[in-house]
């Protein structure tokens, strides 16, 4: 058994310094968490949600509609939206890339028969395939100033915009606005529909938020586009939206479809990259201290059991029972061989020792070749005995 006064004893002391650092780190995460969840507690709302006062959210455009006599509908579903269409109703559809081609499909047919307005944000080359027949989306570009550059009045009285995002080009049969020019291409483009309304694109959605409202013409731009009418539906698509299941064409957009990355914030992208840049540092930091060590002389004399001792708590803290067995056998060995006549190159190799061992008629000694070849020890009483076992081995063979 291990006595309490060993190196090997295992104190509340020695329990704590091991296990501090992980109850630290879980600490360090509760709070963490609980911090975030308080801070977060009146964020009820996304991006883009009229209700939303985070800067970006849209409730300061939804308020304006609201003074001006625009009623603000929230829809989360399409049969919602295009309950509510008609030739007094613009709908704004938040997110057109996220929906499935069945559902782009009844978007575009309520567009074509209600005669009233559908504002999308930041549509690609894929949606506007179903939504919005001969136009196309090019490479996109940042959000900047942009001047209108065309004739359509809501462009001509908000005058400069932050606009960017998708960039479109339209067929030469199609007969559109096309407004707020990046690289030579429209930011903005609006298209008559059959039925007398229009569908107007919108290359970003920057100057609906919060944040970017008061921004050059952002509001009066987002005033004019919103409030045409005296009905606004403002659509937030949904996962829970019933029309979103069991699409005709199994709801797979291969190109289509938001890539994963697209749908994690950008913050949260921002804080992966520093993570991974600290655990490159912290990798460098441990491997700072590279290539053989160094010997010097030390400065003062150390006692040999002060050495061993130190040793052997090292060994303990990693709980490297196997180096530790490892080292008293190897010691052992080679303090055995010339007490039987074998040479010292020869003390590590079983077929030398242990035969000229066992010549030495070694009372009570067990498995010879087990106690100074065996397996490492699998706790610590059993390192304790395989010292003790060696140490009666070596004073036997002294005295035989």
């Amino acid at each position: 058994m291990t006595s309490a006064g060993t190196s090997l004893s295992r104190s509340p002391a020695h329990v704590w310094s091991r296990a501090r650092g992980i109850l630290l780190a879980l600490a360090l995460l509760i709070i963490a968490g609980l911090t975030l969840a308080l801070l977060r507690t009146g964020e009820a709302y996304g991006r883009l949600d009229p209700r939303s006062a985070d800067r970006n959210g849209s409730r300061a455009v939804a308020e304006l509609l609201k003074a001006r006599e625009v009623s603000v509908r929230i829809a989360t579903t399409l049969d919602e939206v295009t309950a509510a269409a008609g030739p007094d109703t613009t709908v704004l559809v938040t997110a057109p890339n996220l929906l499935s081609a069945r559902q782009q499909t009844a978007l575009r047919s309520m567009a074509d028969t209600s005669g009233g307005r559908t504002v999308l944000l930041a549509p690609d080359s894929f949606s506007l395939d179903v939504l919005v027949a001969g136009v196309t989306a090019g490479q996109p570009t940042t959000v900047a100033t942009a001047q209108p550059g065309c004739d359509l009045p809501e462009a001509r009285r908000a005058g400069a915009v932050s606009l960017g995002g998708e960039r479109y080009e339209t067929a030469t049969s199609v007969s559109a606005d096309r407004c707020y020019h990046r690289g030579g291409l429209p930011t903005l483009i609006r298209v008559e529909n059959p039925a007398g309304g229009d569908t107007v694109l919108l290359g970003a959605a920057d100057l609906l938020l919060n944040e970017h409202l008061a921004d050059e013409g952002n509001a009066s731009l987002a005033l004019q586009l919103l409030g045409s009418r005296s009905h606004l539906v403002w659509y937030l698509p949904s996962l829970a939206d019933p029309s979103a299941a069991d699409d005709p064409d199994g709801g797979q957009r291969v190109e289509g479809e938001a890539d994963f990355l697209g749908l994690i914030p950008s913050g949260w992208l921002w804080g992966t990259l520093q993570l991974a840049l600290a655990a490159v540092l912290a990798a460098i930091w441990r491997a700072r201290r590279l290539g053989p060590l160094v010997p010097e002389r030390l400065p003062v004399a150390i006692r040999a059991s002060e050495t061993t001792e130190g040793r052997a708590r090292l060994y303990f803290r990693a709980d490297a029972r196997d180096r530790a067995a490892a080292v008293l056998r190897s010691a052992a060995r080679l303090r055995l061989a010339p007490l039987v006549g074998v040479p010292s190159r020869e003390a590590h190799s079983p077929d030398a020792l242990l035969p000229a061992l066992s010549s030495r008629r070694i009372t009570d000694s067990g498995d010879l070749r087990d106690l100074l070849f065996g397996p490492a020890p699998t706790g610590d009483a059993e390192l304790v005995l395989l010292a003790d076992r060696l140490d009666a081995l070596e004073r036997e063979v002294r005295t035989s």
